[in-house]
């Protein structure tokens, strides 16, 4: 039965007050506009995720290689060891956020020193930084020496870490980089956290 009132919403198709008949077609132009305006990032901010670490869980850094993230961090990126799936350590990628911080870890092949993968990597995203300072020395929980360098801006902190992922051969192991960012006045109250990420990092089999 129909009222006959134009623009009239039956009332088994409202929600809160809309048509909701017209959503979905709302939201994907929603979609589609934020894609060609803003690109994946935008898409990011309203899809939420919902993939929290928990107490026990451990990254697969492959080979063996393993990291324990902190608890509560939305894990978008990168393979547990209760997933029991393989993982290269050349090819690693771990994605971790927390609010307005950002862990990210890639690994790659690397012939040289900690320092000298970190200046490479330096170099190559800021060609004229300077990188005459010398980085300081971070060794984890397990003994894994890698070096570290931070730097702090309007635009918030920023955090590298590189570690090559053996002990025994360090020159012909797998490299691994530890990228941290967060926005002003966030970075102080995940570095306990970030502290205690860095030094769970182990070289596995490779020690």
């Amino acid at each position: 039965m129909t009222t006959g009132i134009p623009g009239w919403v039956p009332v088994e198709h409202r929600w809160f007050g809309l048509d909701r008949r017209q959503m979905k077609p709302a939201v994907f132009v929603l979609v589609v506009a934020l894609l060609l305006i803003y690109g994946w990032p935008a898409l990011n901010a309203i899809v939420p995720w919902d993939n929290p670490t928990r107490a026990g869980d451990v990254l697969n850094l492959g080979d063996g290689a393993t990291a324990v993230p902190p608890v509560g961090w939305q894990l978008e990126d990168g393979t547990l060891v209760s997933d029991r799936t393989g993982v290269s350590p050349t090819s690693d990628n771990v994605k971790l956020v927390k609010a307005g911080t950002t862990i990210q870890m890639t690994g790659a092949s690397f012939n040289g020193t900690a320092a000298q993968f970190l200046d490479q990597v330096i170099r190559s995203e800021d060609p004229e930084a300077d990188i005459s300072a010398a980085p300081a020395t971070f060794t984890t929980a397990s003994g894994l020496v890698g070096v570290v360098r931070s730097a702090s801006g309007s635009g918030g902190d920023e955090l590298l870490a590189a570690f090559k992922m053996s002990k025994s051969d360090p020159a012909a192991a797998p490299a691994l980089l530890v990228e941290v960012a967060a926005v002003p006045g966030e970075f102080q109250q995940v570095s306990r956290e970030i502290d205690t990420f860095l030094r769970s990092i182990t070289s596995g089999v490779n020690e």
